[in-house]
């Protein structure tokens, strides 16, 4: 059978673990080294000060002395019932010392424990002590290993002359009892912080398993080559929220679709900090680390991921001159919260596609509508023919002629040249009759070019077009009609077209203007807190505003109306959208903006 692999964190934790043993066998072995040598060398201390005491003593000096100057040594019993013997004993049955010895100036015992040794040379070298010097030792002698001290005995009266020494020893078998009572609170201080080092290692495994939840190096490595793959690959936004409300992943194509230039961040932000941290920037941004409530994105999405907030709720938002829908999603592993996930993705073309079409579908009704009407005029024409009523045929006929087999039910559409605008125009007034609205062109409209943008021009005109057309119907006035005048300026990079509308509602009613441009801002009923949902409320007028100004141009409120009629007057400037024929001659400058529209419309009631 294969051997099982340990986890990580198990291999991790036994490492700790032996770690940790060594550490404190290490440490207990130089601590009870430590004590053993501070024991040693207190004894050795307390020898020399037993030693010195000893050699002092005046009575013992004088004995010595004299039986220095004696020729030979007396016998081991004279000496054994000596003062100095006595002396001796008194001094090492007081101290609990192993031996307190006394020579002469040769080196011959004066005094011993064992009174057998008397008279003997001491086993041990007393020639230091002999010289004058004092040293302490530690060596093994008659009466086993001890740890002690030699001092010199002087004559007395004198400092110089040297009549023997005195050794002074404590037995190296004391000393391990003493180290033996000490090595219980070194056992106990060693097991201790193995305890705490085993805790601390389970504790650490534990957090690092949380942290990495529960994955291993190579499953981590693939995560994130995998996450780097897919967050780099995608068109959609991603945003990451961890559970502490901070970014954690903020991929280009988010940064892209919410129009924010390369590097940017919120200022004072650790957002620069956490880049620098994380080593492998997974999201492509200095965004990661930024707190989500303090980062430089619409309020919308911060909206998504409040607690009230309902999982994977889409919205709508314009950022950036895109339409983009957003969702957020709680991401949970195991029960474990760990942050939102916010999706964006793009909808500006297709929203623009849905305009076109829409377009195209109120054009295709009206042709059809057109289609019915002049099948009805050559059915006219055919009955006269056939009653032999030709004369009343060929006025007929010319009565066509004169106004055009195709007519919109628009006012004054001869002052649009553009064959665009025609038709664009003229099927947005069949859109418009249907619901009871007159679509009609102001007199002082001259657009003598050509569009060349007609997608943008078809989103900015029949968002304000479709808007006035709802104020009218919604609007008290028995009289609906929307006046539309449209203006061309040539220009070096193409020229510019201004768009005035106006209609028969009863104004913004005291909104400010400029509220009306804000994103999910609708006169249709309000959505869940104040967030539009997807559905395309609340998005046109911002849409046309920022679509404008991306062209250099702008969107604004002329006029905000009055209850019962007028109603608000918008103005629409589009540079480079239009061309201008080489035998057109230059328009005169736009008068779009002057008091006479207002005026004019109240001709109009």
């Amino acid at each position: 059978m294969p051997r099982l692999a340990l986890r990580f964190s198990t291999q991790t934790l036994l490492l700790q673990l032996g770690v940790v043993l060594l550490v404190v066998l290490l440490s207990g072995t130089v601590h009870a080294w430590l004590v053993y040598g501070r024991i040693g060398t207190e004894a050795e201390n307390q020898a020399l000060t037993l030693a010195r005491t000893v050699a002092s003593e005046p009575a013992l000096r004088s004995q010595v002395e004299a039986i220095s100057k004696e020729p030979g040594t007396p016998p081991a019993t004279v000496l054994a019932a000596g003062p100095i013997q006595a002396a001796a004993e008194a001094a090492r049955s007081r101290t609990g010392a192993l031996f307190v010895v006394v020579t002469d100036e040769t080196g011959l015992r004066l005094a011993h424990p064992d009174r057998v040794r008397l008279g003997e040379r001491v086993s041990t070298d007393p020639s230091d002590a002999l010289s004058g010097k004092e040293v302490t030792t530690r060596n093994t002698g008659t009466l086993g290993p001890s740890a002690g001290a030699k001092v010199p005995v002087f004559a007395p009266g004198s400092a110089a002359t040297v009549v023997g020494e005195v050794s002074v020893g404590y037995s190296m078998e004391s000393l391990g009892q003493s180290l033996a009572e000490d090595i219980v609170p070194i056992a106990l201080t060693a097991a201790g912080s193995l305890m705490a080092g085993v805790l601390a290692s389970f504790l650490l495994r534990r957090r690092l398993q949380r942290l990495t939840l529960g994955l291993e190096p190579e499953e981590i490595s693939t995560l994130v080559h995998d996450q780097v793959a897919v967050l780099q690959g995608v068109d959609d936004g991603v945003i990451g929220i961890s559970a502490d409300g901070r970014i954690t992943v903020f991929n280009a194509a988010a940064r892209r679709l919410l129009g924010m230039p390369e590097g940017s961040g919120t200022p004072g932000s650790p957002a620069t900090a956490g880049s620098a941290r994380s080593g492998t920037d997974l999201a492509g941004t200095d965004l990661a680390g930024t707190d989500w409530e303090r980062a430089a994105v619409p309020a919308q999405l911060k909206a998504l991921t409040q607690p009230s907030a309902h999982d994977a709720e889409a919205v709508e938002i314009v950022a950036g001159g895109r339409v983009l829908v957003a969702n957020a999603r709680k991401a949970l592993h195991r029960k474990e919260d760990l942050g939102w996930v916010v999706m964006l993705r793009d909808r500006t073309e297709l929203q623009q596609l849905t305009r076109q079409l829409d377009a195209v579908g109120t054009m295709s009704a009206a042709l059809r509508a057109q289609r019915h009407e002049f099948a009805n005029q050559l059915h006219t024409i055919a009955g006269f023919m056939s009653i032999g009523q030709h004369g009343q045929a060929k006025d007929y006929l010319a009565r066509i002629s004169a106004t055009g087999p195709l007519k919109f039910p628009v006012q004054q559409a001869e002052l649009l040249q553009d064959p665009y605008l025609q038709a664009f125009v003229g099927a947005k007034s069949v859109e418009a009759d249907e619901r009871g609205v007159a679509l009609r062109i102001g007199p002082e409209t001259l657009v003598r070019g050509h569009v060349t943008e007609p997608q943008d021009v078809t989103t900015v005109l029949g968002n304000l077009i479709d808007n006035a057309v709802n104020a009218a119907v919604a609007g008290s006035s028995t009289q609906r009609w929307v006046e539309l005048e449209l203006l061309d300026e040539p220009g070096p990079d193409g020229g510019t077209l201004h768009i005035v509308v106006a209609d028969s509602g009863d104004g913004l009613g005291g909104v400010e203007p400029e509220r009306v441009f804000v994103e999910g801002f609708t006169t249709a009923e309000p959505a869940e807190g104040g967030i539009a949902k997807a559905s395309g409320q609340g998005l046109g007028l911002a849409l046309v505003r920022q679509l404008a100004r991306r062209r250099g141009g702008d969107v604004r409120v002329l006029d905000p109306g009055s209850p019962g009629g007028p109603g608000a007057v918008f103005m629409a400037t589009m540079p480079g959208v239009t061309g201008t024929p080489h035998n057109a001659l230059r328009a005169e400058p736009p008068a779009a903006e002057r008091s006479a529209g207002a005026e004019r419309r109240e001709g109009h009631q």
